[in-house]
């Protein structure tokens, strides 16, 4: 543009312009525009491809970003029976189990104990009733032998009589 207005006319306070620098003036902006507008149109195909790109990111992102969380989650927990807890519930559960069974052995123990101590005494309870029968049977016997003896003598004597 400087050139056309540096080889243009003066005429009265007017500039005056050769049409055929005007229109080599025209060309030449017309070519600038149109590889401007290519370069834009260019330029907005790349920034489309781009916010493809991005947005194929992003969901990338997101998806990867869920399945860590899955990770984190089977990796914090422990699977019980296709149930899926975490470790600290786990333990409070087997701990809790732990006790429960200790306490319910500890118990049963002490029965155990209870009912032996029981047992022992109710055997000596019986042998002492069984020494005390043996006894009872022998004098039941030994009364019964004098009680024959004396009924003889007494037949013995009624006989002789």
């Amino acid at each position: 543009m400087t050139d056309a207005f540096d080889k243009s006319n003066s005429y009265q306070e007017y500039k005056v312009v050769k049409k055929t620098q005007l229109a080599t003036l025209k060309r030449n902006i017309l070519d600038s525009v149109s590889s401007l507008q290519k370069r834009i149109a260019l330029m907005e195909s790349e920034v489309a491809q781009e916010r493809i790109a991005v947005d194929s990111l992003g969901q990338n992102l997101n998806t990867t970003q869920q399945n860590l969380i899955k990770a984190k989650e089977k990796e914090d927990g422990i699977e019980v029976f296709g149930i899926l807890t975490s470790k600290a519930t786990y333990n409070t559960i087997m701990w809790g189990i732990i006790l429960i069974l200790l306490l319910v052995s500890g118990f049963l123990f002490y029965r155990f104990l209870n009912s032996h101590k029981i047992t022992n005494a109710a055997q000596l309870k019986m042998a002492e009733m069984e020494i005390e029968l043996e006894d009872y049977r022998r004098n039941s016997l030994e009364r019964e032998q004098k009680l024959r003896r004396k009924l003889q003598d007494e037949v013995n004597k009624n006989r002789k009589a």
